[in-house]
């Protein structure tokens, strides 16, 4: 794993869509470092800039202004290619779309990724994690012979087996009964204790509280940190935000 005080960095990070009169400013100067080992949820009401955030710093969409750093990386400038490698061998990620192969079964799509990056699966963990998100007996079905819960399994199962140094997840717990969802979180925590960086964007206090530090995003800042977060002050700080959101939204 690349030793990174922080894997993940974004100093000023700008991210405006479109232009002129319709420009819309996503993001507005975010400059946060992810620390190493940590685990930070990202939170804030609809249309904050979360997804943005995430997206930028995985290097999936490119800044307007503003610099992201990943595992020691600057990604301005770089190629399509090289952010595919340094992804391929250092990120893994959880949407809320699953993107499974279709013709893979369930082993053979968490494995995927390292197989891409040549690497050799370790068999033993790979087996332990798929125990984990509750999947040992359906290792052999394909993704269309499963609900889309267990679908979602696979795919945290995945990122989770191939040991990347930063994790990003959009929602993980979304589209899981509340055991399933703890079980996962329970297992992020110890991949956070075994030194992997993990970003997550939800919406759900209870997912959050699970995180080291919750960010607060309103209009595409940061405008709030939470250390050790609880589910209730998680909750307070969200509606507090949201009202202060809609307020300031009417007024404009």
């Amino acid at each position: 794993m690349a030793s990174v005080e922080s894997p993940v960095r974004l100093d000023s990070v700008h991210k405006t869509y479109g232009s002129g009169e319709s420009a819309v400013e996503a993001l507005s100067g975010v400059s946060f470092g992810f620390p190493a080992g940590s685990f930070t949820a990202v939170m804030g009401p609809s249309g904050s800039g979360k997804s943005t955030l995430l997206h930028c710093a995985a290097g999936l969409d490119e800044p307007t202004s503003g610099r992201v750093t990943l595992v020691g990386t600057d990604l301005g400038g770089k190629s399509e290619t090289a952010l595919t490698e340094l992804r391929r061998e250092h990120v893994a990620f959880i949407f809320q779309s699953f993107n499974l192969m279709p013709a893979l079964n369930v082993e053979q799509n968490v494995t995927l990724p390292m197989l891409l990056a040549g690497r050799e699966p370790d068999r033993a963990w790979v087996d332990q994690v798929i125990a984990r998100v509750g999947l040992s007996q359906r290792v052999k079905h394909r993704p269309g012979e499963l609900s889309g819960g267990q679908q979602q399994r696979v795919a945290i199962a995945r990122a989770l087996a191939a040991r990347p140094t930063v994790v990003f997840a959009d929602e993980p717990t979304g589209a899981l009964d509340t055991n399933t969802a703890l079980e996962v979180l329970n297992l992020m925590r110890e991949l956070v204790a075994a030194g992997q960086t993990i970003v997550m964007v939800t919406h759900d206090p209870v997912a959050a509280s699970f995180a080291d530090t919750v960010l607060f995003l309103v209009d595409g800042r940061i405008v709030m940190q939470l250390a050790d977060p609880g589910v209730e002050a998680v909750a307070s700080t969200l509606a507090k935000l949201g009202a202060q959101a809609k307020r300031a939204r009417g007024q404009r």
